[in-house]
């Protein structure tokens, strides 16, 4: 049984779950009546323990790793896992799988073959290829990801970056692009707020040089970026913007969007999801 991701998920770090278990059950219980695809979640651990509080607090939402860290999560410990929570939740686990940043791991060395050891020994561990995916920001990991698992799922890009990632994939495979918004029509703070978040990746060279490809330049990357690139990779505004986005991306060839809500505090963005719900079809 494949995971039906649906048209749109949310997409939300680990760090910034809270540290109140039935918050984060309340919070996904009401993201699947609201009918939501799935539940991307950021830095995911290897015992998988999260994405099965989710499913178990649900019905018929898919968790997904975004990602399980190849350098820092143990294959063992993660398929191991893999098969505990599908087999309690068949259909509704989908194993997200990516190489990290060179700037937070000492051992980032050939990360290409580091990734395509993991899925190696992913596969043998019988975990169905129709279960794990790749987070893939440049061509050679995205064809990868479509040899290799269900598809891709590109973290900070641009609708220009998926219509790219989908011609390298070809029509099968899934891609997931997430896509950071913010519900705030003021552009001098919608901008402030997502330059806290851009910051902190113009800093690792993966994301940089991934916005080089698509033709931003090294004046965009500078200084907490360019009110260009901010406006190009973070969607602010009203519904009817937040919704061309997605569109955009859609139209690109993404199959799913999972949409990442910033805010200003750490609370889980309850009624940011349920006004952005209104667009799932």
């Amino acid at each position: 049984m494949v995971a039906d991701l649906g048209r749109i998920g949310v997409w939300r770090s680990v760090f910034a779950l809270g540290e109140d278990p039935g918050a984060l059950n309340e919070a996904v219980a009401e993201l699947d009546e609201l009918g939501y695809g799935a539940f991307w979640l950021g830095t995911a651990k290897a015992d998988l323990q999260v994405p099965e509080q989710i499913l178990d607090a649900t019905k018929n939402l898919v968790a997904a790793t975004g990602i399980i860290n190849v350098w820092t999560e143990p294959v063992d410990v993660t398929t191991a896992a893999y098969h505990r929570v599908a087999a309690k939740h068949p259909g509704r686990l989908l194993l997200g799988i990516g190489i990290g940043h060179r700037e937070m791991v000492k051992e980032y060395q050939k990360p290409y073959d580091a990734l395509v050891d993991y899925l190696d020994k992913v596969d043998a561990a019988k975990v169905p290829q129709e279960d794990q995916a790749l987070a893939a920001l440049g061509p050679k990991v995205t064809k990868l990801a479509g040899d290799r698992t269900r598809g891709s799922h590109p973290y900070f890009t641009t609708p220009e970056h998926t219509a790219q990632a989908r011609e390298i994939l070809g029509a099968g495979p899934l891609l997931a692009p997430e896509q950071k918004v913010i519900l705030d029509t003021n552009p001098e703070t919608a901008r402030a707020l997502g330059r806290q978040t851009l910051g902190f990746y113009l800093q690792l060279s993966n994301y940089r040089n991934s916005f080089l490809r698509l033709g931003f330049t090294e004046e965009d990357v500078a200084d907490g970026g360019s009110d260009r690139l901010v406006d190009a990779t973070i969607a602010w505004g009203d519904l009817d913007t937040i919704a061309k986005r997605i569109a955009e991306h859609h139209q690109a060839g993404a199959d799913h969007v999972c949409v990442q809500v910033l805010t200003e505090g750490q609370e889980l963005p309850r009624a940011q999801w349920r006004e952005l719900a209104t667009l799932i079809k």
